[in-house]
């Protein structure tokens, strides 16, 4: 998840017909405009030169150099429309369906779907920037879902998870006996009160712990993978090395099981100096998902894995003044974004969509974010209107009220 809101127009998208543009102002003003994207504006162009790559000739703008080397193994969309250009809505929307806080993430209705196949780790984990999202740990939260449904978020710096050690002098034995005696008294609270889901999902979580720790230390220890492995996720590299481990962690975590995983890169809300905010962003995520790609590839893992880049909308082909000052950013774009998938069944080597001719707005095959959500269920053999729980007197889903799957994201 690429938090702030990538820029379509300056990555994946783009618009030559904003350099004819470039600066020209005009007022914008109406009841249904939001403040942020009224008065005075001027258009403006991307800084930078767009290529195509590979045999698909896929277009990406001049700073993703390692990107392009697995063009064709990626599918990009640009019909998505989001409904809020406000940061928290958007990402409860993108991550949990519903722009309002409470409901499932997409992690959680997965795992509830397909269960877990490692046991001894948890079926859903996050792996954030020191600083959450917007709007916080509900972007992983298991809503109405059984409260076992959450997402797990691993540190981003230091020991991923505290306290995974024992203490010193505590042995296992000793542990298991301790665990033995918690769990037979929180046994008999739940049988008064059974409704408490929560209780149960801690008492699950007492056991997971018991047993991560066998487990956990070695998956977690990416020092183990080679040189030449470190090197292809970009580790060792200061503008490189955080978000590589990430992904070179994600990895290490699909191969032993974990059902879904979740990787946060913050930063992306450039409505300022888009060439220094945008650069910097793509420069530290570039080579570790192309290594990502290019490593499940190669271990024969990538048919079977399903990656997704996004964020929780795009960006404005124009900007207004900031304090008084032109600042050559964008501002937040619902209407218009770009995502693209990799492996999973997708339909690699395409380009899906469009947006008009300054990327202000999507205008072939044009879907919602539900449709997107149905999508990737269905990738990943859930059909979203079985997938459902009842709660609050009806069965929910995912999608809300019901979605169709994109055929044109299929391969």
């Amino acid at each position: 998840m690429m938090e702030g809101g990538p820029s379509h127009i300056d990555t994946f998208d783009p618009k030559p017909d904003l350099a004819k543009l470039h600066l020209k102002r005009f007022q914008r003003s109406g009841a249904m405009k939001s403040k942020m994207e009224s008065g005075e504006r001027y258009y403006v162009q991307s800084p930078w030169e767009f290529s195509q790559a590979g045999q698909s000739g896929a277009w990406m703008s001049s700073p993703w150099s390692h990107l392009r080397g697995v063009a064709d193994d990626i599918c990009f969309f640009r019909g998505a429309q989001a409904e809020s250009v406000n940061h928290p809505t958007a990402l409860f929307q993108m991550n949990t369906g519903n722009r309002f806080v409470g409901d499932p993430a997409i992690g959680s209705w997965v795992t509830y779907g397909l269960g877990s196949e490692n046991q001894d780790l948890p079926g859903y984990i996050v792996l954030p920037e020191v600083s959450y999202p917007q709007g916080g740990s509900p972007n992983w939260g298991n809503g109405y879902l059984p409260a076992h449904y959450q997402g797990t978020p691993l540190r981003p710096t230091g020991t991923p998870i505290l306290d995974l050690k024992p203490p010193a002098g505590i042995t296992a034995e000793h542990q298991r006996k301790n665990l033995d005696l918690l769990s037979s008294l929180n046994h008999k609270h739940l049988e008064k009160h059974p409704e408490q889901d929560e209780l149960a999902a801690r008492i699950e979580s007492y056991e997971l712990a018991f047993r991560m720790q066998m487990s956990v230390p070695g998956i977690l220890d990416i020092d183990q993978e080679n040189q030449k492995t470190q090197e292809l996720y970009g580790i060792g590299d200061d503008a490189t090395d955080a978000f590589g481990r990430k992904c070179l962690l994600a990895r290490r975590l699909v191969e032993n099981g974990v059902r879904f995983i979740q990787i946060y890169s913050g930063g992306w809300d450039s409505h300022d100096f888009i060439k220094k905010a945008h650069g910097s962003r793509i420069q530290s995520v570039d080579k570790p998902i192309a290594g990502l790609i290019a490593d499940l590839k190669e271990r024969g893992m990538l048919d079977d894995t399903l990656i997704v880049w996004c964020g929780e909308f795009g960006r404005s082909p124009d900007n207004g003044k900031r304090e008084g000052q032109d600042s050559y950013g964008r501002d937040h774009n619902a209407k218009a974004m770009t995502m693209w998938f990799a492996g999973g069944g997708v339909n690699a080597g395409h380009t899906i969509g469009a947006t008009d001719e300054i990327g202000a707005e999507a205008v072939d095959v044009i879907h919602p974010i539900r449709d997107v959500h149905v999508t990737l269920l269905h990738l990943l053999g859930l059909n979203d209107n079985k997938l459902t729980y009842f709660h609050g007197g009806r069965y929910k889903q995912l999608s809300q009220f019901g979605g169709k799957v994109i055929p044109e994201l299929l391969a």
